[in-house]
């Protein structure tokens, strides 16, 4: 769930200005040599740390050090920096389906598949294909992320100004994230929360996962009951928190994997799905899609609730379940 300002600067040339991104709850926690060293793609170490000797780097206005651990809210400067790659990919501007926009915000359905930023052995993501797209934007930044294997609504902000007010919501649990999703398994409760904390941790190729684990980050996840078959489960998630990969942790870790997900779920299952048979569509997806958010317009302050309906696919698959056994009350 993601908030981030990713600052990925061009190959060829240093940027003519610093950059100034605001640390996400995700973000924090880490030291801000790690951090540089992961958002300024292409530049040497050797150079990080001589910006972070020389002071150049700044948080909050202030000097710090390279051991210095960034706090959620954080203000971080990054100078201009000229990258040692030689050559740029082109990325290729896209449109994506607007949900809503004013001269603060963006709100887009992000299809599944589709990366949010570039990195991880992705070129290029959501965010640089609407800025190749809207060249003359002075100003266009995620709020949050996605997984990339995640549909539905993601949040970009067109004003600095747009960016931190939101962010200070999220941060103190103000905005309101919705997202539907279809579990295997002997769902009970109409209403069920789950309370485990979570643990980050890089494997052996360099993959990101979560685990739970004993004195991780505390996280919270509301789930209702939407619809009941004989082996699945249409839920809603409400988020109180918002961890990295929370949602399908969280279900896999109670016994009640997303299907579809080709981290945390049932593998063998998955196979099975991605082919019809005579009582279910297929399904080759992770079916988690983000269909609602509330929150405080930065500008006008006045609630707004957008919605992004359930993907063709989930749809489908969602239908070729039959009639449920209950349908619970929305």
């Amino acid at each position: 769930m993601k908030m981030q300002n990713d600052v990925v600067p061009p190959s060829s040339q240093a940027p003519v200005q610093a950059q100034f991104v605001t640390i996400t709850e995700e973000e924090a926690g880490q030291r801000i040599d790690n951090y540089l060293l992961r958002v300024c793609k292409g530049v040497p170490k050797s150079h990080i740390y001589r910006i972070l000797r020389s002071g150049e780097v700044r948080v909050n206005k202030g000097r710090i050090d390279q051991l210095y651990r960034l706090e959620s809210g954080d203000v971080v400067r990054i100078p201009p920096v000229r990258v040692a790659e030689k050559s740029t990919a082109v990325v290729p501007g896209a449109e994506f389906p607007i949900l809503f926009e004013d001269a603060h915000l963006l709100i887009i359905d992000k299809p599944c598949g589709v990366a949010v930023h570039g990195g991880s052995g992705v070129s290029y993501g959501v965010i640089e294909q609407l800025r190749a797209a809207r060249p003359d934007a002075k100003f266009l930044e995620l709020v949050h992320r996605l997984d990339r294997e995640t549909s539905g609504l993601l949040l970009l902000a067109k004003k600095r100004s747009a960016l931190t007010n939101l962010h200070e919501q999220m941060r103190d649990g103000l905005t309101d994230k919705r997202y539907l999703t279809m579990v295997y398994g002997d769902w009970k409760n109409a209403r069920q929360h789950i309370k485990l904390p979570l643990h980050k941790f890089t494997t052996a190729d360099g993959e990101r996962r979560v685990c739970v684990q004993a004195g991780g980050m505390e996280s919270h996840t509301v789930f209702s009951l939407l619809r009941k078959f004989d082996k699945f489960a249409l839920l809603e998630a409400e988020l109180k928190t918002g961890r990295t990969h929370q949602i399908r942790v969280h279900l896999a870790s109670s016994g009640f994997p997303i299907v579809g997900d080709d981290k945390y779920g049932d593998f063998a299952l998955n196979r099975v799905l991605l082919k019809a048979d005579a009582r279910r569509g297929a399904l080759k997806r992770m079916f988690l899609h983000a269909h609602q958010i509330t929150f405080t317009h930065p500008e006008t302050g006045k609630d707004v609730t957008i919605n992004a309906p359930l993907p063709a696919e989930c749809e489908r698959f969602l239908v070729s379940l039959g009639k449920p056994l209950n349908s619970a009350p929305r």
